[in-house]
């Protein structure tokens, strides 16, 4: 592929993308944005400065982050970064060190997350991915099939993997990981799941193999990698989204060991790997007040009009301004981009209360700023 064509096939995939309500809210489209700002040198082209000129206008465009990623079943941003790190890999590396999840012995699953945990000792031997399909996880954990020890969704080819691999190398009942689901293009993190398990990772941290967007585990070591190729046998049902079919293969799998299932040497291997944490900082009331200089609000709803109007006061009671909107986020949005608010933790406060406001709304009750939601 020449670079014209990399370049063409860029602004297509993210042309398309920003049509899209969703995609303008969405931080994965922001991050390939903010990525492909500046392109390399070795990607400068005669059309290239027309493709950092429409980057620039479609990140003025994107709305306020609702979502880090939808887990589409094709995801424009995801496909044009695919197509960057396909002509430039080095790109996507880094030296930096890794980050770490959070991970103790005082609580299983150790790094949190949208799953389903089931676990009841040997008898339940297999992890369930079933990547895009959110809806699959749910119905397959209403079912609770005894094979079943913990079940969610994988929706991105990095962070979700990772959460994956920290949460199976703690547990050393799991056997299996069967993966299942539709897998969305541009992520593909059901395709990632299975490069890390045939081919682990570089010394960089990206899986070999992968065909995602972004396959780089930044938040688990080469060791922790290597103890999750040891410990679990993948079954590949990508696009199976049939719990009978399912269910039907967690049976065949755990009796698959049943025979002669024994956890010593997975007990031996969990000791043997060190597991990276971080400091837990239990949060706590502080002491200190402190007024923010730009002044106070005042929230009123209007419910009969489904607005929210906030009035904007000096500490001398002189109103400066009134800021009118139907939601919480526009409205914290026009203060914050206008420094109105100058303190985080009045910004904390604002937001918390504008989305009181909103709430007591669309519910219908009474809103007390300050206070709570009376029903």
């Amino acid at each position: 592929m020449t670079k014209f064509d990399l370049i063409s096939k860029i602004r297509l995939e993210l042309r398309e993308g920003m049509r899209l309500p969703k995609c303008r809210k969405c931080g994965c489209m922001k991050e390939s944005l903010e990525n492909l700002r500046t392109l390399p040198s070795s990607l400068q082209v005669e059309t290239s400065s027309d493709l950092l000129a429409n980057i620039r206008h479609w990140l003025e465009q994107m709305k306020p982050i609702k979502y880090a990623c939808l887990g589409c079943d094709y995801c424009f941003p995801a496909e044009a970064m695919n197509f960057f790190y396909k002509a430039l890999p080095e790109a996507g590396e880094s030296q930096a060190p890794y980050d770490v999840f959070e991970a103790g012995e005082h609580k299983w699953p150790v790094v949190a997350g949208e799953y389903y945990a089931f676990c009841d000792g040997h008898g339940c031997p297999v992890a369930v991915s079933t990547l895009a399909s959110v809806d699959l996880a749910e119905r397959l954990a209403n079912i609770r099939p005894i094979e079943l020890c913990i079940i969610g969704k994988t929706e991105t080819e990095n962070i979700g993997i990772s959460k994956i691999i920290k949460n199976i190398i703690t547990n050393p009942t799991i056997r299996f990981l069967l993966v299942a689901g539709k897998d969305s293009k541009g992520h593909q993190s059901g395709r990632t799941l299975l490069s890390v398990l045939k081919n682990g990772v570089d010394e960089n941290g990206r899986i070999i193999g992968s065909p995602g967007k972004h396959p780089i585990l930044r938040n688990v070591t080469y060791e922790e990698v290597e103890a999750f190729r040891k410990q679990v046998q993948v079954t590949d049902m990508i696009g199976c989204e049939d719990e009978e079919k399912i269910i039907e293969k967690l049976k065949e799998l755990s009796q698959k060991i049943a025979s002669s299932c024994s956890c010593e040497k997975f007990c031996e291997m969990k000791k043997s790997v060190r597991i990276s944490e971080v400091p837990i900082i239990y949060a706590k009331e502080s002491d200190r007040v402190e007024m923010d200089k730009a002044g106070y609000f005042v929230i009123l709803p209007q419910s009969e009009r489904r607005t929210i109007v906030v009035e904007h006061y000096t500490y001398d009671n002189a109103m400066q301004r009134t800021i009118e909107g139907k939601n919480a986020r526009s409205i914290y949005g026009t203060i914050i981009e206008n420094g109105w608010v100058t303190q985080l933790d009045h910004a904390a406060y604002l937001g918390k209360e504008l989305a009181e406001a909103e709430l007591s709304i669309k519910r219908g009750t009474k809103y007390v700023q300050g206070g709570c939601i009376s029903e």
